[in-house]
């Protein structure tokens, strides 16, 4: 079991500003998420995390992710882990929400509706659980780099929730999480937690 989980999403990209939905896509962090990986990256190299030594870090093998991890200061050790790719979009790839809407002619949600000749719900769930069991039996610390989505529904299965759950789980780029125990259950330690970036 994994004493403690960090996750970092990738910083800022002009897809993430405009909104549109960025998954296997490999666009290239902003010079503002570029800035902001190097302060979460001095945030984990401060009291009381001190780099974080002897912690295991994985990453998304997108440029964006890697990229991240390598402006805070754990590039040498982020080994690529295809299981953090974001979302596979399919259609709905580089399409805001409103286009997506529009063109489907109905309200839509993609944690309700899933996408269109992409990843469905069900292969997403089924992705994060691979990841969450992973880390359940990991035994040193671990620190991950991956997207909004996909480390929503690691969170959400984590819980033990529906993938769906996810929807709740708002996440913004280059923010800090913490999945750990409370009681010996499945908790949220930390979420969203952006502080370093104020």
């Amino acid at each position: 079991m994994a004493a403690r989980v960090l996750l970092v999403r990738h910083g800022q990209t002009a897809w993430s500003v405009s909104g549109q939905h960025t998954g296997r896509t490999d666009v290239p962090l902003l010079a503002e998420g570029r800035d902001a990986a190097k302060l979460v990256g001095e945030r984990l190299h401060r009291t009381p995390w001190d780099g974080l030594p002897g912690t295991r870090v994985r990453s998304s093998p997108l440029s964006r992710a890697m990229e991240t991890a390598e402006l805070a200061g754990f590039g040498e050790r982020a080994e690529p882990w295809d299981l953090l790719q974001e979302w596979d979009y399919g259609a709905e790839e580089g399409l805001t929400p409103d286009e997506i809407r529009e063109r489907r002619g109905q309200d839509w949600l993609i944690w309700r509706d899933g996408v269109t000749d992409g990843e469905t719900l069900q292969q997403l769930s089924d992705r994060a659980d691979q990841v969450v069991e992973w880390l359940r039996d990991a035994e040193e610390d671990v620190l991950l780099f991956a997207h909004g989505h996909i480390f929503r529904s690691v969170a959400a299965r984590w819980l033990g929730m529906p993938v769906g759950f996810a929807a709740h789980l708002r996440l913004l780029p280059a923010s800090l999480c913490e999945l750990g125990w409370a009681y010996g259950e499945p908790a949220v330690m930390r979420w969203n937690d952006t502080g370093h970036l104020e």
